[in-house]
């Protein structure tokens, strides 16, 4: 059995603002950085990193609270945080320009980026991705906001739940939540500091940037599946791209890592500069 809370053979390392930052890098081509979603870890993207390792440098960290990463000491779960740890990662390891996929929460630091730091993306995609004030919270999201719920939680976030969680987040045709997933999910949860840091975040009054989408002029794609709500990111990006998956659920990357690998390879092949790795 895997032991998930561990550092695997193909870990790295490297420090942020004196946060040890978990990150796994593969391939050869144009830099492509791959962002989680809360509740996750970079094991998110295994399948489809695999396939885009064939043409890019897949760099992929565990975000701050969450995975091998842990908890920030600040407690600072605000995106432009994240934003910001992210973009001091890739100059700790002079990656000057690059092309970002988020999913989730991954995505709403993607875009973020992309209003912050234009002249570094070569390519901007949005799976799933939130920040808009309208979007709909997950389950686990909202029971970690239940003030009764909030101390228990810190403590001990059970398996079973893990496993419900998960299978509400995949869609209905899925069969990729399994024993395996759900005890990857749960190891890492269980790690010192993550059950806290999670319900921090979902405690994090989250500042509100989606009146400046139309300020990006990143090319982007949005790959989106059919039932997620709250998205209107090719009604207010200019010239934003769109593909949207008929039955796919919110983990869409670990759904159909291949239509999802595909669908960046593509957009990113005529978008993407030099190769950095």
């Amino acid at each position: 059995m895997s032991t998930w809370s561990e550092p695997q053979l193909d870990s790295r390392f490297v420090v942020v603002d004196g946060l040890r930052l978990h990150y796994k890098r593969a391939g050869h081509g144009p830099a492509l950085v791959l962002l989680h979603g809360s509740a996750s870890s970079l094991q998110h993207f295994d399948r489809a990193a695999d396939l885009l390792s064939e043409s890019f440098d897949v760099i992929r960290p565990d975000l701050p609270g969450f995975g091998l990463t842990g908890p920030r000491t600040d407690r600072d779960y605000r995106i432009p945080a994240y934003a910001a740890t992210v973009t001091g990662f890739l100059e700790a390891l002079a990656v000057p320009r690059y092309a970002v996929a988020g999913t989730s929460l991954g995505g709403n630091i993607a875009w973020n980026l992309a209003l912050d730091h234009p002249e570094r993306l070569t390519g901007l995609v949005l799976v799933n991705a939130t920040g808009y004030p309208e979007k709909e919270l997950p389950t686990g999201m909202r029971l970690a906001r239940n003030p009764l719920l909030r101390p228990v939680l810190r403590r001990v976030m059970p398996r079973g739940a893990i496993e419900r969680n998960l299978r509400s987040n995949v869609g209905p045709r899925s069969t990729v939540v399994d024993d395996a997933m759900v005890d990857r999910a749960h190891q890492l949860m269980s790690r010192p500091g993550n059950r806290s840091a999670f319900v921090d975040l979902c405690n994090t009054d989250q500042p509100d940037r989606s009146a400046q989408l139309p300020r990006i002029a990143v090319p982007t794609l949005v790959l989106r599946s059919a039932g997620i709500d709250g998205q209107h990111f090719t009604r207010d990006i200019p010239g934003a791209e769109e593909l949207v998956h008929p039955h796919g659920g919110h983990l869409l990357p670990e759904e159909e890592p291949q239509w999802v690998a595909d669908a960046i390879a593509q957009f990113l092949g005529s978008t993407t500069d030099t190769p950095t790795h």
